[in-house]
């Protein structure tokens, strides 16, 4: 099992987390990722990482598709693979429809669709072998109905590798399935090993329609898994419910927050419920009270080290490929090397 560093939003210091990826570096550690939402975006703070590193690679976990033209994407991708000598790992989401259409101000639309026609595009660009046209739902390209003066084009630099690695953010059933479709590797927030039975389905959907014959043995399962270390069980946990109550109860609307539901078909039921009813009404204290010792178990690492230790043999047999940590201290990020590498 590898290992994966998340920095997350760009907020702790540069110079704070030039040292974490160093330290990641030196011990073995396989790949940095950043993240954005509504405030830094991911690709700045990563090429910085990459500037002062050497080997490990680096990704984007994730880079919000509607933000972001297809053809944009690619050619980020191109240019960081290229400035790193082939260590950009391309990790793509959709985000969710308060940041899309809030934020962003694009319509959040048909998901699947999106996702496959951006994929696509961005695979026939980095490729090169014929000037790129695409007409799709979504995207139009050379666009028709402008001046007339739109002409199919090929990218001007010649990428360092065509097939950079392309990884898929999604919890969602048939976003899942999509991912194993057509991407290298998936990345699924609170995922817990114990409930790989709540994917697999979606999985195995999704490997069947591969067109290139890879399996699950060729896919890279790659969650991202908060890391507390501490004597304290309790107070490791307390530093992760915040976190969980504001995706479980705030981020989306009733009907329509997808990790609600994740947590529901976890099993947590009335506990999502009781989250999300807290948190909506403005009770975000009793919300965070409201989650279950036993999801943040699941779905985190907390506690000291021999508790870890015991711990991770859930995530490795449940086929993760890559463990990428939420780790924000030394200790933390050098013990998980300790035990893990």
């Amino acid at each position: 099992m590898r290992l994966g560093l998340n920095f997350g939003y760009w907020g702790a210091g540069p110079s704070d987390n030039i040292q974490l990826a160093q330290e990641a570096e030196r011990l073995g550690y396989d790949s940095l990722w950043t993240a954005e939402a509504y405030g830094s975006d991911a690709v700045t703070p990563l090429v910085w990482l990459a500037s002062k590193t050497e080997r490990i690679r680096v990704g984007t976990a994730i880079m919000q598709m509607p933000a972001r033209t297809p053809a944009m994407t690619a050619m980020t991708a191109a240019t960081i693979d290229l400035l790193t000598g082939g260590r950009f790992l391309l990790g793509l989401g959709a985000s969710g429809p308060q940041v899309v259409e809030g934020w962003h101000g694009v319509v959040y639309g048909k998901l699947l669709t999106r996702t496959r026609e951006y994929v696509d595009i961005i695979r026939k660009i980095l490729r090169r072998e014929q000037p790129l046209e695409h007409h799709g739902e979504y995207y139009d390209i050379p666009v028709r109905g402008g001046t007339g003066l739109g002409k199919p084009l090929k990218l001007i630099v010649h990428p360092l590798r065509a097939n950079i690695p392309i990884y898929l953010a999604a919890i969602g059933p048939r976003n899942v399935a999509l991912a194993a479709e057509l991407t290298d590797g998936w990345l699924p927030v609170f995922f817990s090993p114990k409930r790989l039975n709540v994917f697999r389905a979606s999985l195995d959907e999704g490997l069947a329609r591969r067109v290139d014959g890879k399996t699950l043995d060729d896919f890279d399962i790659a969650p991202t898994v908060s890391v507390v270390l501490g004597d304290d069980v309790d107070a490791c946990r307390q530093q992760i419910k915040p976190h969980l109550a504001l995706y479980v109860g705030g981020m989306g609307a009733r009907g329509k927050n997808f990790y609600n539901d994740l947590a529901r078909r976890y099993g947590y039921e009335e506990a999502a419920t009781r989250i999300q009813d807290l948190y909506l009404s403005g009770k975000k204290n009793e919300a965070v009270a409201a989650v279950p010792d036993e999801l943040v178990d699941e779905i985190a690492l907390c506690g000291p080290r021999e508790r870890i230790k015991d711990q991770l043999a859930m995530w490795r047999e449940a086929g993760v490929k890559t463990l990428i940590c939420g780790a924000s201290s030394l200790d933390a990020v050098r013990v998980i090397a300790e035990l893990a590498l």
